[in-house]
């Protein structure tokens, strides 16, 4: 199950700490953003691990009613129930992520993990107390990451309040984040400059 270790270095437990998202008036703007940012790739992450659980959801709840309806093996929807959950920009809450979860393979070892040898690519071939057990133990790790995974959109929101404020103010201008962002291009070797154009891009239009 995911959870937070106070003084922890993971991103998670950066991002949650409590003094992560206060006293946030006397930070610089470019220490806004970075935090900023490294919430928002920690929401990208908790969004994968989520749609992950959810297509295993799918996939034994799917298999539970065939048994009681007296239908035809899932064996062939297992590809588009993974595709229509793990694959695609995440949805929901009304926010739109432009990024790439940062630990893919570690998410899918932790999900695949949750139930041991319970191979859910013979789905059918599980007793009813299996499948019970895997639907009740995804259902619990899925409601434990939607938790942790609305705590850092809380942080996010706090964070971009804050930056909002400033251009409110003029206390930041859009020329500043300019510069902030060709100096971490030409830190990075311009590496980045793509995506820093569109981090510019986005910055401007929402006014951020």
């Amino acid at each position: 199950m995911i959870e937070v270790r106070p003084g922890g270095r993971r991103r998670i437990d950066r991002v949650l700490a409590p003094g992560y998202s206060t006293g946030l008036g006397d930070l610089p703007l470019p220490v806004l953003r970075e935090r900023r940012d490294e919430a928002a790739q920690e929401e990208t992450d908790l969004s994968y691990l989520r749609r992950l659980l959810h297509a295993r959801i799918d996939i034994v709840r799917a298999e539970q009613q065939r048994r009681s309806s007296g239908g035809e093996s899932i064996v062939d929807q297992l590809a588009t129930i993974l595709a229509d959950n793990a694959i695609g920009p995440a949805m929901g809450s009304g926010r739109h992520q432009g990024l790439e979860p940062s630990r893919a393979g570690e998410h899918r070892r932790h999900a695949e993990a949750l139930i041991g040898d319970t191979d859910l690519t013979d789905v059918g071939s599980l007793s009813e107390s299996k499948l019970a057990s895997a639907l009740d133990t995804y259902a619990t790790e899925e409601t434990s990451v939607s938790t942790f995974r609305r705590q850092v959109q809380g942080v996010m929101d706090t964070l971009n309040a804050e930056i909002a404020a400033r251009y409110q103010r003029g206390a930041a201008t859009v020329d500043e984040l300019l510069d902030s962002e060709r100096g971490r291009s030409d830190t990075n070797g311009g590496t980045g400059s793509s995506g820093s154009a569109g981090s510019s891009g986005n910055a401007a239009s929402s006014g951020k």
